[in-house]
């Protein structure tokens, strides 16, 4: 899928989908099938799927493989059932995306795409309206990044982000998570007065950058325990998406 990505984007891009729950998610989530492979020990489990891809794309062929054959085509076991090629959609323009949200999602740079796929998850389960990625964020369509999510990322809105003003100007109240030592408790009072609120996140290690903090109206941390200074992103962002669901 690396390949597909960089050499036909855009016209013709596709992404992969791993397992029967994810992508009976992206076929809920309308997204266009290409093709469907497995193997013959799987086609019991596949029911569902299988008739939600005929009743969406008649035309997409199932093709059902021997496993050893599987393996030297994908290059690794297929434990998860199936993998399912999707035409990608086009992107979102931000405002769109924004247009009617509360709380949003903001993630900078994020070079993992198992933090991805985890973030879209919390996104989903706990009220996220929309998730904006910069351009070096990884992507959310990404093999691993939409098997972690469990297939969420075809349920929350999400689009590519080049600046933070395009939020701050939809009224948006930016708040750059950060272990700076004038920032905000996430339990904080005021946090619960602003409408639209965007939770900037940083990539693993270095966290967000300098001037995305000075840009952003407020800084943000949990209060922390023990000693201990920070979260996984992932986790951090499970806490403030909790923090901050519209009440």
């Amino acid at each position: 899928d690396v390949q597909l990505r960089s050499r036909i984007e855009p016209a013709n891009a596709v992404f992969i989908a791993e397992s029967a729950e994810v992508i009976g998610r992206a076929l809920d989530g309308g997204m266009q099938p290409l093709s469907l492979l497995t193997a013959e020990r799987y086609l019991p489990s596949l029911d569902k799927v299988l008739a939600k891809l005929q009743q969406a794309a008649p035309e997409a062929p199932v093709f059902v493989a021997p496993e050893d054959e599987l393996q030297k085509l994908t290059g690794f076991e297929l434990t998860r059932g199936a993998l399912a090629a999707f035409r990608r959609p086009p992107e979102l323009p931000v405002e769109e995306v924004v247009r009617d949200a509360h709380l949003v999602a903001v993630l900078e740079d994020i070079r993992n795409h198992t933090n991805v796929g985890a973030i879209f998850r919390s996104a989903a389960a706990l009220g996220v309206d929309a998730v904006l990625v910069t351009p070096a964020c990884y992507d959310p369509l990404y093999r691993r990044a939409v098997r972690v999510s469990m297939g969420t990322v075809f349920q929350v809105p999400w689009a590519r982000l080049d600046d933070l003003d395009t939020l701050k100007q939809a009224g948006f109240v930016t708040l750059a998570m950060a272990l700076n030592p004038d920032a905000l408790s996430l339990d904080d009072p005021l946090l619960t007065t602003f409408n639209k609120l965007a939770v900037v996140l940083g990539t693993e290690g270095d966290g967000l950058t300098k001037e995305t903090i000075e840009g952003c109206d407020h800084t943000v941390m949990i209060p922390m325990a023990h000693g201990v200074d920070s979260l996984n992103v992932g986790n951090a962002a499970a806490v403030a998406f909790w923090a901050l669901r519209k009440k």
